[in-house]
């Protein structure tokens, strides 16, 4: 069929096949169609939405678009997790070693930061000589050794997600449910993963700010997901304030590290943390129920073998051999800090999330054009959280900045961000629901 004839009938509401779905997406692939016909086809999805079949069929035509990694050759299971992405975010860092430690294996090919959150690949580029998108050679090397990797996507994994990725970023068409699922599950089915696990925010620093919104996104990926073969649940977790205490690259590094040897975890962080890698070890079949994953993933944490994995993970992409042990010798540091202090005297009643994310982005943490660098030394840590008792001028933040007209930019916005009241707040659980099977 013509590509504008499926572009036609998916305007006009109607329900494609999966052989229509796979010739766009070849035809996508192969460069046989322009970028205005990619950008219609997205936009008819946009506003006409995909049925279930229809979004599988699209995910697994995206998928076998380029490689689709075999680690059957492995002795444990092969599971990864997705964020949807947030503030202060590096679960990935101790996640990633936590599951190795627990008995299985984690290829985990992750992202660069995108709008006002962090990327897990930008942070692992502030390690020195961290190769952080080797070749599948090295990477299989490292994933079989060590138990996990984590780096950015290949060139040759789902490359048809990348072109409708980059024309939805230009053409408005990104908070599409279907596309978002598709993007997303192309790249976790091209990894060769035995099961996978969501994170899926939910809050004012989230890409999906309302809970309803957040429910759709996740039932949405996990039915497309199980219906593509691959065992798949969901954790909603609350995105209203920062999830670590720090926000940046180089500081995020250092807060799980630092995680990882015990020597400071935030209470939020480790709740998060801890209830996806149970889920991956009960969706790994490494546990028989929850209670005995979330048991076996504490031991692993408390024993110091994650830290010992993530440390030989460090070293087998190209970074330093004692890495964990002299952290603070390796990450770069930005040369100015400033305190921000409490306007006023109260209990924290509420955070702008995403205003402490733009903060980490004009500090030059994250990027404005795709092109940009990052400045993996700035960002900001000792945040405080919602419910803290703070008097007025006592330090809410540190901002760490490359020059004093951006410490004080900085400063001026992480301090409008944070809200006061005479009360303590409720406290919420950061996990907020659990979706699946």
């Amino acid at each position: 069929m013509l590509p504008q004839e499926i572009i036609r009938r998916k305007r006009d509401g109607e329900t494609l096949s999966a052989a229509n779905i796979a010739a766009f997406v070849n035809a996508m692939s192969s460069g046989t169609i322009t970028d205005g016909q990619v950008a219609a086809f997205a936009m008819a999805v946009f506003f006409n939405g995909m049925k279930r079949d229809e979004a599988v069929a699209l995910t697994l035509a995206m998928r076998d678009s380029g490689d689709v990694l075999d680690w059957s050759d492995l002795p444990g299971p092969v599971v990864d997790k997705h964020s949807t992405g947030g503030v202060g975010d590096n679960v990935s860092l101790m996640l990633a070693p936590l599951a190795v430690a627990c008995g299985a294996y984690v290829p985990m090919i992750s992202g660069r930061g995108l709008g006002h959150t962090g990327g897990t690949l930008d942070k692992m580029d502030s390690i020195p000589g961290y190769i952080s998108q080797p070749d599948n050679a090295l990477f299989r090397k490292v994933v079989c050794e060590v138990g996990c990797a984590i780096i950015g996507q290949t060139a040759n994994l789902a490359p048809a997600d990348k072109r409708l990725y980059s024309i939805r970023d230009v053409t408005a068409t990104v908070e599409s449910i279907p596309l978002i699922t598709a993007s997303i599950l192309s790249k976790k089915l091209s990894a060769g993963l035995n099961a996978l696990v969501l994170d899926v925010k939910s809050g004012n620093g989230a890409f999906m700010a309302k809970n309803r919104d957040a429910v759709a996104l996740a039932t949405s990926i996990v039915e497309v997901a199980n219906g593509a073969g691959l065992p798949t649940t969901a954790l909603l977790t609350d995105m209203n304030e920062p999830l670590a205490l720090a926000a940046g690259n180089a500081v995020e590094v250092k807060n799980a590290v630092d995680f990882l040897t015990g020597d400071r975890r935030d209470a939020r962080l480790e709740s998060v943390t801890l209830a996806l890698v149970a889920e991956m070890v009960l969706s790994a079949g490494l546990a028989t129920n929850l209670k005995t994953a979330m048991e076996k993933t504490k031991t692993a944490l408390n024993s110091g073998k994650a830290a010992e994995v993530f440390g030989r993970m460090v070293t087998g992409l190209g970074g330093p051999a004692d890495f964990v042990e002299k952290v603070d010798q390796y990450l770069p540091v930005a040369p100015v800090k400033v305190e921000v202090r409490a306007s006023q005297a109260g209990y924290i009643s509420s955070t702008d999330t995403r205003a402490v994310g733009i903060a980490v982005v004009a500090l030059g943490g994250g990027r404005i054009r795709p092109q940009d660098p990052v400045d993996h030394a700035v960002g900001i840590t000792a945040l405080q959280p919602i419910g803290a008792k703070m008097e007025k001028g006592e330090p809410i933040a540190l901002v760490h900045a490359r020059s004093d007209s951006d410490a004080a930019a900085a400063v001026s916005a992480v301090e409008a961000a944070y809200h006061f009241a005479d009360k303590k707040p409720r406290t919420v659980n950061p996990v907020l629901r659990r979706i699946g099977s």
